[in-house]
């Protein structure tokens, strides 16, 4: 559906609609909620908790949205800090975590007078960040975890592929979610190939003294009579209808024919942010990263292959992080034959690798990885002489113009690994951590009261994702857990009420997905039935 220019509003909705940014599958679940579709408790099922399944038989003739999430949510637990996540979860995969299979308890009923009118607007098609990734790689989660309600996922994808894994592609995902619009009626909700630049508060003329995180100030416009109420921003006065509080402004482009912008503006009395986490790449900070052969983004070394820039004779490459991410890098770079240095700073035993909380049986492409994580450490052939407090650029040069020591492997660690085999141009780095990279295409490593120099083809820095929210008040770090530090999903997510999803500093702006901590499609949508739920009452 197209948008119309700057402050001409879409005429088959109200001026002050729901605007939801962006299009992944938090603000697809959100939009399938806000359709008028309604979740009752299913009576042909019985949910295995007794405690949450009687309070539900209590109240089986209104739909979840209508009832009080903080009671049905009491007492439940999961892999969420989410509680109205860990219901929702509760409810479409009963007892999932426990390896059962029990089928959703909930019931979908469409009752068109309780659409609530609202745009999602995305850059590309529904979907979001799904549309960008590897399409050959497994997801970390089951495919049935991946899907919304309503549609199964394998009703969609059953004989496309010789399905071996239970695990999904993210092109098998993306589809998924572009189909699921189309067949739940979605599509005039959605707002293709546009890019929101701005967002700030307006205040009536007569009431406030501007916002107090500095989005905008007050002038001294004039009362409204109560039709017509006059708000202020960015120097324009904009005329609504109707009473209210506060509206928030929406600004940005969309792309059409040619490449052309076309500028518009939207007015909402509630926001939801749903832009996920992928947007801005965590960087290391150190010198050097912003040379050329330095990248955060796993696609690079794909496309360095494909353009034979990188083959079996190459210098090695080299892999910052312990996440998933870098796994999959190094997957790939050894599927092709590359050699791969592998640095991270913990300790290959540590509790909070991410390896250590996946089944061999459904990840053992990953657990491969550990494997040589663990058993294909780097061990010094004579004890470096240098320093072990690199602070000056002086010395990162100096150590880097001397010869560069070819990785070796720890003697213990090799006799009766079968990975070795595998992968022997594998060296990895625990507890390391890089001090720099130089323009001759060398990198100065520290670990073990030691510095090491290595000379390589190209380096990838995949210690994790921040969200970009560049369009609101100082990126939005006022709306965190800590308002000192910058919004991050693991470490200062968007700080909410926990059962609206509601922002505790900004009343009509709701947080969702990984901007509030849920990473998994499997729980971000519980956020969309604590806006929901909020919004419908």
């Amino acid at each position: 559906m197209p948008l119309l220019e700057e402050t001409t509003l879409p005429q088959e909705h109200p001026p002050t609609v729901p605007v939801v940014i962006i299009n992944g599958p938090s603000g697809i679940c959100l939009s399938y909620l806000l359709s008028g579709y309604k979740p009752y408790l299913d009576p042909a099922t019985v949910h295995p908790n007794p405690i949450l399944y009687r309070k539900l038989q209590d109240t089986k003739h209104l739909p979840i949205t209508e009832q009080d999430l903080e009671y049905l949510s009491e007492g439940l637990e999961g892999r969420s800090s989410n509680p109205v996540a860990v219901l929702f979860d509760t409810l479409l995969h009963p007892n999932a975590d426990f390896g059962y299979k029990f089928p959703s308890v909930l019931q979908w009923r469409r009752d068109k007078q309780q659409h609530i009118p609202h745009l999602v607007l995305g850059r590309g098609t529904p979907g979001g960040a799904w549309h960008a990734m590897e399409g050959s790689m497994l997801t970390i989660s089951l495919g049935i975890w991946m899907e919304l309600p309503g549609v199964n996922y394998k009703d969609l994808t059953n004989g496309k592929r010789d399905v071996t894994s239970d695990r999904a592609t993210p092109e098998e995902i993306s589809s998924y979610y572009c189909n699921y619009v189309k067949l739940k009626g979605l599509q005039k909700n959605f707002v293709d190939n546009t890019y929101v630049t701005s967002i700030q508060k307006l205040y009536r003329g007569h009431e406030g003294k501007g916002l107090e995180n500095g989005h905008t100030h007050q002038g001294d416009g004039g009362v409204g009579d109560g039709v017509n109420e006059s708000f202020e921003g960015n120097g324009k006065v904009c005329v609504m209808s109707g009473g209210g509080g506060a509206l928030w402004e929406v600004r940005g482009y969309q792309q059409v024919q040619n490449d052309t912008h076309v500028p518009f503006c939207l007015f909402a009395e509630n926001v939801v942010l749903a832009t996920g986490a992928s947007d801005s790449p965590v960087r290391l900070g150190v010198e050097g990263e912003d040379l050329p052969f330095v990248s955060h983004s796993i696609s690079d070394l794909g496309l360095a292959v494909s353009q034979r820039k990188l083959d079996k004779n190459s210098d090695p490459v080299l892999i910052v992080g312990a996440g998933l991410s870098a796994a999959d890098a190094v997957l790939c770079a050894c599927n092709s034959n590359i050699r791969v240095l592998h640095v991270f700073r913990k300790r290959i035993d540590d509790s909070d690798l991410i390896f250590k909380q996946l089944p061999k049986t459904l990840y053992p492409e990953y657990h491969k990885v550990y494997n040589m994580m663990c058993s294909q450490a780097y061990t010094n052939v004579a004890p470096s002489s240098v320093s072990n407090r690199p602070q000056a650029v002086s010395i990162a040069s100096s150590v880097c113009a001397k010869m560069c020591p070819k990785p070796q492997l720890a003697a213990g660690n090799v006799a009766g690994n079968a990975s070795i085999n595998l992968f022997p141009d594998y060296t990895s780095f625990p507890e390391h951590c890089v001090v720099s990279f130089q323009s001759d295409m060398k990198c100065l490593l520290q670990g073990n009261n030691s510095l090491k120099a290595f000379k390589i083809s190209m380096v990838l820095v995949l210690i994790g994702t921040n969200p970009d929210l560049f369009f609101l008040k100082g990126q939005g770090q006022y709306l965190g857990q800590d308002p000192t530090r910058p919004i991050s999903c693991k470490q200062n997510p968007i700080d909410i009420d926990p059962y609206t999803f509601e922002c505790t500093k900004e009343p009509g702006l709701f947080a969702m997905g990984p901007l509030v901590g849920d990473n998994f499609v499997r729980f971000l949508k519980g956020g969309a039935l604590g806006i929901a739920s909020c919004l419908l009452k």
